[in-house]
């Protein structure tokens, strides 16, 4: 309910009677102030004039005004320039903090009646997106608009990431890069374990080895974990003495092989293939952030990130599996672009903020909206509603949009929820409907 007055005042959706405190006084909203997502009153800087005179402060909104003391207001100075209390009911009064005899004006603000009945549909629908009844029907620049806005706080948000994991890797960009990296070669299912392994490769002592592409695979599938469980093969008994001589000379700890994942993965998908390939990034020197910097288009980054595998892998999936026909393992296309996506795009962009380079930051803004669209259920369910893909730039602003406004319920922060919110019921009730049909 309190989420619904937010709204309503937000937006100004008034009803058409003149607006009164509970002392009778007229309300004019002149503005409503800025939303505040942060501690502290809901609206700062709002305008408004009551009684006619003009009062420019914070706004604060509540169901019911006796929550100003339950939610301890009348202690926090925080709270000492509210110039209006909006509530759904008025149940008792609040005084001004200090000065008890000054009361602080209250406005009781209706939720219209197709605003609530909208509100309960959307927040009641399990398809996603919930909005579908709409979106489709939408205008091209609201649309877009949209979208944009919302690649950035995608972007924000995965830079935060990366910068958190800098701050783990004492301040490396290449360590961050790494790490980076390699989660995204875990391609979701294994991308925590991925994180993991990484952070506890140390590659200061990986790179007094680098010449050697045995010797790394040895420190990748021993940090691994993969290497306690034994198993027959040459191969296997080489890396196992060569770990134990390497964890013995850098005093490593392998993570637990708990960690990983490998229930219902496609074979070219097992971490054993994913670690081989990485090993040879390395030993190539192809895994290095200052040349994925100097690349300036997705081309020269899918030359950079293509890999392959030593012998034993091009004919193995595990240490303990029958031999296949030779493959060199290569990335798919379609892999390659989602390490640019996820994991080339957001460490640049965040570098470019940490040099203030701006140049940097565009880049990776160019390098999505030049790869061709994601292809997952989340961009085939929008497609479906009406909104397709023409950019990895759409389809990483959908993947937001999706996990951070439909599956939480932040309809109400969504520019489509406002525009479904101000449909009429009839028109949302036939759009179903129709849409149903078409299921």
């Amino acid at each position: 309910m309190e989420q619904l007055l937010h709204y309503v005042w937000k937006h100004k959706l008034f009803p058409l009677v003149p607006l009164t405190t509970t002392d009778g006084r007229t309300v004019e909203v002149i503005h409503p102030g800025l939303h505040n997502h942060d501690a502290g009153p809901d609206f700062f800087n709002a305008k408004v004039k009551i009684g006619g005179q003009l009062w420019v402060g914070n706004v604060e909104i509540h169901c019911k005004a006796s929550d100003w003391y339950r939610h301890r207001h009348d202690a926090d100075p925080a709270y000492a320039n509210v110039v209006l209390h909006v509530v759904g009911e008025a149940d008792m009064d609040i005084p001004q903090q200090g000065e008890p005899s000054q009361l602080i004006p209250q406005l009781v603000l209706p939720v219209p009646a197709d605003v609530r009945e909208n509100y309960s549909r959307l927040d009641a629908g399990d398809a996603v997106p919930r909005c579908r009844a709409v979106v489709g029907s939408l205008p091209r620049l609201t649309v877009h608009s949209w979208m944009s806005a919302l690649l950035v706080e995608r972007l924000e948000e995965r830079m935060q990431q990366v910068m958190e994991r800098r701050e783990r890797c004492q301040m490396d960009w290449e360590a961050t890069f790494f790490v980076t990296l390699a989660r995204t070669f875990g391609f979701g299912i294994n991308g925590d374990a991925m994180e993991q392994w990484a952070q506890g490769v140390p590659l200061s002592a990986v790179g007094k080895h680098r010449d050697d592409l045995f010797q790394i695979e040895a420190i990748f599938f021993g940090q691994a974990g993969l290497l306690e469980t034994p198993h027959e093969g040459d191969y296997f008994s080489r890396l196992q003495r060569e770990y134990a001589y390497l964890r013995h000379k850098f005093s490593l700890t392998p993570m637990p092989a708990q960690r990983w994942r490998f229930a219902r993965l496609r074979p070219q998908s097992l971490p054993y293939l994913r670690l081989a390939q990485l090993a040879m990034l390395y030993y190539e020197r192809r895994l290095n952030f200052s040349r994925i910097v100097e690349a300036h288009d997705a081309e020269a980054l899918r030359e950079l990130l293509q890999t392959h595998v030593s012998e034993f892998w091009q004919t193995h999936y595990t240490f303990s599996s029958q031999p296949t026909a030779t493959s060199q393992r290569r990335l798919s296309a379609a892999s390659l672009d989602s390490l640019i996506i996820n994991a080339v795009a957001p460490t640049l962009f965040a570098y470019g903020r940490y040099k203030s380079e701006e140049s940097l930051c565009e880049r990776a803004l160019q390098l999505f909206e030049r790869l061709k669209p994601e292809d997952n259920h989340i961009v085939r369910s929008w497609a479906f509603a009406g909104i397709r893909s023409e950019s990895a730039a759409d389809t990483q602003a959908l993947i937001h949009l999706t996990r951070r406004y439909c599956e939480p319920h932040n309809c109400l922060r969504c520019r489509y929820g406002y525009e479904y919110l101000r449909r009429t019921p009839d028109f949302l009730r036939e759009q179903e409907r129709r849409l149903s049909g078409a299921d």
